[in-house]
């Protein structure tokens, strides 16, 4: 609503409902304008042509020849005007009853226009109820499969997304909260210990606990860093060689490997592509020490990449606990551990591992699939283009797709 100077009443706002009534009933009078033009001017045209005086066929001879033609004149003016009085009977009732039916017209599109419009009043109404903590609301318009009942369905399945994506928010946060706790708690404990019994002893114990608090605490950092970075996309590309990342991977678990006596199996072959060095390497690594983390002692790790029209593929397979089908799609969620032990022991992680690794094949625009092994372990494979595609737009709001088979 307007209004002009300060006394000056508001105007109402001009609805869609009734821009609608007013272009249904402005179009009917046009419509009927148009019809009445075209009858008034057919009527006219007829009459004209009916209503003609013949002259004679054979001449009036006096003394009737000026008493015949001064009658004919006045048949004239006598057909001339009845023509005139007709048509002008005509165009008052025609005006009369298309005022009277443009009113009916006018109403009934109001009418029309409310029953088409009411959808809408739904839509918005159910957006109105809506909130950050509300979000379960949904439209469920019945009615036919017409344009209004896809805007709805489309509404609701994003305010599905949606939800899905506040809850995975607060569960990240909250998890993320506890994560970060609990190295500073640990540091406190120390501390504590340490200034109710002071000793060279104690203090040592302090400094050793403090220590490794404070590298779980910076690899969680990082871990975090670099899931925000994956979600964001790839911004720049680059020329990568997945097997030289994944080389570097195993070179910087061999000493794990070796202590734990997992038997490796790699066959490396190049596997070049454009994208983001950092992630890709991050990516690689994850794999790599998921599989050394997560594995049995006396285990087998399998790790292979190769390349297929327009991709790569990374496959990494290890031994280890068996993982039930449905709890793999878990696996692939932030702080999401096949472990009961949520704050995890020293050689377990933060359960960001798989969780960054689908992020960063979400950003680079691949795909990635997971299996439970029947014998117990877990088999995972990363395809990605090979061809430079630009970010991914809202990269941050979903992710890839994955493939989980049992």
């Amino acid at each position: 609503m307007t209004a002009v100077g300060p006394f000056a009443l508001p105007r109402p706002a001009a609805t869609i409902r009734l821009r609608l009534t007013a272009l249904y009933g402005g179009l009917f009078v046009a419509v009927g304008v148009l019809l009445l033009t075209i009858t008034y001017g057919l009527f006219a045209r007829q009459l004209q042509a009916r209503g003609r005086v013949p002259r004679p066929e054979t001449p009036v001879v006096p003394p009737y020849a000026g008493d015949a033609g001064a009658i004919r004149e006045r048949i004239v003016e006598a057909l001339a005007q009845q023509r005139a009085e007709a048509l002008s009977e005509l165009l008052t009732q025609s005006v009369l009853a298309l005022a009277l039916v443009s009113v009916v017209a006018t109403a009934l599109g109001w009418v029309m226009a409310g029953r088409v419009l009411g959808p809408l009043r739904e839509i918005t109404a159910a957006a109105r109820r809506l909130s950050t903590h509300n979000l379960g609301e949904r439209i469920n318009l019945r009615g036919p499969r017409d344009e209004l009942k896809e805007l709805a369905d489309t509404i609701d399945a994003m305010l599905g997304r949606l939800a899905a994506a506040f809850e995975a928010q607060r569960r990240f946060v909250a998890n993320a909260s506890h994560e970060l706790r609990t190295p500073l708690t640990v540091q406190r404990a120390a501390v504590d210990v340490a200034l109710a019994r002071p000793s060279l002893e104690s203090l040592l114990t302090m400094a050793r606990r403090i220590h490794a608090a404070t590298r779980r605490h910076e690899h969680l950092i990082a871990s975090l860093l670099a899931l925000a970075r994956s979600e964001r996309g790839v911004e720049r590309y680059e020329p990568v060689d997945l097997a030289a990342a994944v080389r570097d991977a195993l070179a910087a678990v061999a000493a794990d490997v070796e202590l734990r006596g997992l038997r490796l199996t790699q066959a490396l072959a190049p596997a070049p592509l454009a994208g983001d060095p950092v992630l890709l390497e991050r990516l690689a690594a994850n794999l790599v020490e998921n599989a050394v983390r997560h594995n049995a002692e006396g285990g087998w790790i399998d790790v292979r990449t190769e390349t297929g029209p327009g991709s790569v593929r990374l496959r990494v397979a290890n031994s280890g606990a068996r993982v039930a089908p449905e709890a793999v799609a878990g696996l692939f969620e932030p702080f999401r551990r096949h472990t009961p032990d949520r704050a995890g022991g020293a050689g377990q992680g933060y359960g960001l591992g798989l969780s960054i690794v689908a992020a960063i094949a979400h950003a680079h625009r691949g795909r990635y699939a997971a299996r439970a092994r029947d014998e117990g372990g877990l088999d995972v494979s990363i395809v990605l283009p090979r061809g430079v595609h630009g970010p991914v737009p809202g990269a941050g709001d979903a992710r890839a797709a994955p493939t989980i088979r049992a």
